[in-house]
């Protein structure tokens, strides 16, 4: 039997010092200064979501420069594609803005707090998602009035807990990084008393959010006890009648994506019904569909479908995507790709993640209302604000961890210093050119 070492630890951190040379930290603060099509590139989007959402989408993005952000995850993945990068690939979230940050609840049913949202996860070099991270804080503080000096703060201190937090990692074993989560009651107790009653507030609201209120929220019962979802247009609707012949097709391939224990719990019910539900800012328009399950004791249970494409950190950001993903995706289609970023990047996942491939989209398949909630930063004072910003860039070093070449980005970072400065300038001058691109879309769709 044949062996070749792996490198060690301290030979991809000098590996990520060299590379200092070729891409010089201070050439991460450089915007690329290219042809741009902000708004043929939201349009190119919409020519593939559903018509009749087209224009709730743009009502929704049109809300305030941080709503608009959230929706142009595309457009930042061509922007990034056209400057410097390090070329350091790490399984990354694609959409790593604050808001993407959140609670939910594990299968153990303790709340943890992690990223939330992984529609656009793929490979690309690790700093993409770290500048769409601290341009959401910059972009987020100006819209709740913040001065430049704590955005400026904010987003150095983002990156260095981040580089912090990533070195940390380092220290322990790829098993051990593994296992690490962030339990988000356990953590009340080591942050400021300015921030302790946010984030137990937060909590309780989470808490609340469970898929058992879901259901008393969102349904009603027939004479003869079945559950209905109640319409409630534009955001909640009933499926066309040839969309909804399909559905048991569609549940039975789902379940066979499932593991065999989430199986035998799915085996208590049948479908009572299904509706098209409208969520988010970014993902209006594509097809998103609740599922609501019912047993035989008037028990109920909601699982959401939505529709996968390709990330746009390979369809804009032109990143090459390693040969086990693709093959991955041409098999399976876009839904596996996405339960399988989702399955490495959080540190717990929810256990009915799933995934199929439908007529009309690739979709992927997860609970409902599971004790999901967030922080809304824009209502938040100056220390908190920071913490909230710094907690997210410690959550998505623990996800870049779990990259074979992890260990090359602490080394590239040094200190941390010199990035974090790069960083946060790139971040100010890309939150100027959104907030141009926020003006150009308004005025377009008004």
């Amino acid at each position: 039997m044949n062996w070749t070492p792996l490198p060690s630890t301290h030979q991809l951190v000098e590996s990520g010092r060299r590379l200092r040379k070729e891409v010089p930290r201070a050439s991460l603060a450089t915007l690329s200064s290219g042809v741009r099509d902000p708004l043929g590139i939201l349009t190119e989007q919409n020519a593939t979501r559903l018509p009749e959402l087209i224009g709730l989408r743009a009502e929704r993005m049109s809300a305030s420069p941080f709503a608009f952000y959230r929706g142009t995850a595309a457009l930042m993945a061509a922007d990034l594609a056209d400057g410097p990068h390090t070329g350091l690939q790490v399984a990354s979230c694609g959409d790593a803005h604050v808001a993407n940050f959140g609670f939910y609840a594990s299968p153990q049913r303790t709340l943890v707090f992690d990223l939330n949202d992984f529609d656009e996860a793929a490979w690309a070099p690790w700093e993409w998602d770290l500048k769409r991270l601290v341009t959401s804080v910059i972009i987020g503080g100006r819209h709740s009035g913040r001065s430049g000096e704590v955005m400026t703060a904010a987003a150095i201190r983002t990156t260095l807990a981040y580089r912090r937090a990533l070195a940390e990692a380092m220290e322990l074993s790829p098993t051990q990084r593994f296992f690490t989560h962030f339990d988000a009651a356990a953590g009340i107790d080591r942050v400021p008393q300015e921030s302790r009653r946010v984030l137990q507030d937060a909590i309780k609201s989470a808490q609340r959010r469970t898929g058992e209120r879901a259901v008393r929220r969102l349904t009603v019962r027939d004479a003869d006890g079945r559950a209905r979802f109640v319409e409630r247009p534009p955001t909640m609707t009933r499926l066309s009648t040839a969309i909804e012949s399909q559905v048991h097709d569609y549940v039975d391939r789902y379940y066979a994506s499932a593991s065999p224990d989430i199986r035998f719990v799915l085996a208590h019910y049948t479908v009572a019904d299904v509706a098209r539900r409208v969520v988010g800012v970014g993902s209006v328009g594509t097809r998103c569909t609740l599922v609501l399950l019912q047993d035989g004791d008037d028990n109920a249970f909601i699982l959401q479908s939505k529709e996968a494409n390709a990330s746009v950190l390979e369809q804009y950001g032109r990143i090459e995507q390693p040969p086990v993903l693709a093959d991955l995706i041409a098999a399976r289609g876009q839904g596996a790709r996405v339960v399988a970023l989702q399955q490495i990047l959080q540190a717990v996942s929810d256990p009915f993640l799933g995934h199929l491939r439908g007529t009309q989209a690739d979709l992927y398949v997860r609970q409902f209302h599971d004790m999901k909630g967030g922080i809304d930063v824009e209502g938040l004072d100056d220390g908190p604000f920071t913490l909230y910003a710094m907690a997210c860039g410690v959550t998505l070093a623990r996800a870049h961890s779990q990259s074979p070449r992890a260990a090359s980005v602490v080394g590239y970072l040094g200190s941390g210093r010199s990035a974090a400065e790069a960083i946060a300038e790139w971040g100010m001058a890309y939150a100027d050119l959104s907030a141009q691109d926020f003006r150009s879309f308004v005025g377009a769709t008004a």
